[in-house]
């Protein structure tokens, strides 16, 4: 009989599991199949899988659970997933949302709400709900929305985070920390106020969910579809840092990145601060990360820039081997690291 190690008892810190530790785990799963063109790996946002060789489409699936989000929870829940099928370069097109609530406060009300929240943004990005569960159940103390989304991509036009080359820039579309602050805004509200921030300025970070959103569809797809890009990553649980550290750990290279170059709203910087958050730790939704190579940098940044996206270039893939390395104010920094997302110290 084998005694469990006191590592292996060692509690968990609340968010994802350590790179480390999920790379083992999904080592030892059933994971490789000739039709399976990309599958579970620390880094990669979805699976792509060949169900037709004679077809010009691949299928693209992804799942995700929303938990530290209450307020508007069926609109994160279609937008993440929907991210992460974008990355890809695939379209979103079939969402089967399972829907858990608790026992002890579940209403016909927050049903109906989170249902009309997943039906609103379903139809602003042209998904269509295809099935998926809902429960009343007393194993969880909020709502819990868990969405599997399906799409498609052209077989030459897909992505993947492993993508990225030594020599390519490293690029950041969109500002942080986006979804973040607005879930800040959402659920600190009352002791924000009590603290002497004003109505209008929560009002404004918590609409930073709409405006201007935490959906990267339209610059993904547009990257993607000009095959301007080598990589795409969705930055979200362990923010802009977290999401720079699995792209490199995705492609096995290293990166220098100028985390001056990372923009943050003045709001989002004041809200972080109030907790004492760093911006670059907070789950960031809303920006695209994406690398691509030096001579089509330029036409990358004007693409963007026409379909009304600001882009900067944020650093540069180093070769295998050589580490992550960080540069703030012109001078050498240990690069950040977040075992989980700063946002989960609003509840300890």
């Amino acid at each position: 009989m084998t005694t469990p190690s006191s590592a292996s008892l060692t509690l968990l810190q609340a968010g994802k599991l350590p790179h480390a530790m999920l790379s083992a785990l999904l080592a030892e799963l059933p994971t490789h199949d000739p039709q399976l063109l990309l599958g579970p790996s620390v880094g990669e946002d979805a699976a792509v899988i060949d169900f037709d060789a004679g077809s010009d489409h691949l299928l693209v699936v992804k799942s995700d659970p929303i938990t530290f989000a209450t307020d508007q929870i069926g609109h994160y829940a279609v937008n993440v997933c929907a991210n992460d099928l974008a990355v890809t370069g695939a379209t979103p097109r079939f969402f089967l949302p399972t829907v858990l609530l608790p026992a002890t406060h579940a209403t016909a009300a927050t049903a109906r709400l989170i249902f009309d929240q997943i039906g609103a943004a379903c139809r602003a990005l042209g998904i269509v709900v295809a099935g998926g569960h809902s429960e009343v159940t007393h194993t969880v103390q909020q709502p819990v929305v868990s969405g599997a989304m399906l799409g498609e991509v052209p077989r030459q036009q897909y992505v993947r985070s492993g993508g990225c080359q030594p020599g390519d820039a490293v690029l950041l579309a969109g500002s942080i920390p986006i979804e973040g602050a607005s879930i800040i805004a959402r659920e600190m509200r009352e002791r924000l106020l009590y603290n002497g921030w004003q109505p209008a300025e929560l009002d404004a970070v918590a609409n930073y969910l709409f405006d201007p959103g935490i959906s990267v569809l339209k610059p993904a797809l547009l990257a993607a579809q000009a095959r301007l890009v080598t990589a795409m990553h969705d930055p979200t649980e362990g923010g802009l840092a977290t999401g720079i550290a699995e792209l490199a750990l995705a492609a096995g290279v290293g990166m220098e990145i100028d985390l001056d170059r990372a923009p943050v709203s003045e709001l989002s910087q004041r809200l972080c601060a109030a907790f004492d958050l760093d911006p670059l730790g907070v789950l960031a939704s809303g920006a695209l990360l994406a690398t691509a190579a030096p001579q089509h940098v330029e036409a990358l940044l004007q693409l963007w820039s026409q379909a009304g996206w600001p882009a900067t270039v944020i650093g540069q893939v180093l070769a295998p081997g050589e580490g992550l390395y960080a540069r703030r104010h012109g001078q050498s920094t240990p690069f950040p690291i977040f075992p989980v997302d700063e946002i989960t110290k609003l509840w300890q």
